[in-house]
């Protein structure tokens, strides 16, 4: 892991804030996201800010769905060409884990650098509020609870992240109040976003949480392994990817993480 000091030498810590479809991201239309430098919308979550800078949206994603045109001068669309070769440069999708809260998160670490990412609408637990409602705008398709051979364990992908995170000093924060989440992340409240040493604060909190011997282990896997699919589209060599041997990196990634 490298060095916590350089974050205390760092005058502007810069925060990124990444926004999902559950039904509790829309805390991001009323409140104050002036703390954050970058505010990344995933899929159809540009719907509840005008203040997002970037969508991160897959192929599929039906363009009546994407913003109208023309974009605020600060706002950029992130589609596959853009965040492929970043989340290729961490790992790749089979190991970062194949949905699209993952993708945008390894996007925004790769691209923007922030010194923290904090995660809203992103819990991935769809049990609906009303009957009807699992997202933000609706009944939506549980992306992330598909049968996929990357996703066996979103815990693990989480824990992936987190440890990737930890490695270019970026402390990583959950704003969820829902009782239950498979991110792995440490809670934080929105409001503590703009306390000047809540990066450095988060990060500290956060390498005390993992074990660098058993990161190292789970990083010796994959290499071994070999699973790297560089245009991203891992689910056109399906026959090439062995099951029970992903779940063993998952459970080198779930025992990184250490009871505190």
């Amino acid at each position: 892991m490298q060095s916590l000091n350089q974050l205390t030498k760092r005058k502007n810590p810069s925060l990124a804030l990444i926004i999902g479809s559950a039904p509790d991201a829309l805390v991001a239309k009323d409140n104050d996201l002036s703390a954050f430098n970058y505010r990344v919308a995933i899929n159809n979550s540009w719907q509840i800010t005008s203040g997002w800078d970037y969508l991160v949206y897959p192929e599929d994603l039906v363009a009546e769905r994407l913003p109208p045109s023309p974009l605020k001068a600060h706002q950029e669309l992130i589609d596959a060409a853009k965040f492929v070769p970043e989340q290729n440069k961490l790992g790749g999708f089979v190991y970062a884990g194949g949905t699209m809260a993952f993708t945008a998160a390894y996007w925004t670490l790769g691209a923007l650098r922030p010194d923290l990412i904090a995660f809203l609408g992103c819990d991935m637990i769809y049990t609906a509020t009303n009957g009807e409602t699992n997202h933000f705008y609706g009944h939506g398709t549980s992306d992330p609870l598909r049968a996929d051979i990357t996703l066996q364990s979103l815990e693990a992908k989480s824990v992936r992240f987190l440890a990737m995170a930890n490695s270019l000093n970026c402390a990583v924060v959950n704003l969820s109040k829902l009782p239950q989440s498979r991110l792995v992340f440490p809670r934080a409240e929105l409001d503590e976003m703009s306390q000047p040493e809540v990066c450095k604060s988060f990060l500290d909190r956060q390498t005390i949480t993992l074990n660098a011997s058993r990161i190292e282990s789970a990083l010796s896997a994959e290499k071994e392994l070999g699973y790297m699919v560089p245009s991203g589209r891992y689910w056109e060599h399906l026959e090439g990817l062995d099951e029970s041997k992903l779940k063993q990196i998952d459970n080198l990634w779930l025992q990184a993480l250490q009871a505190t």
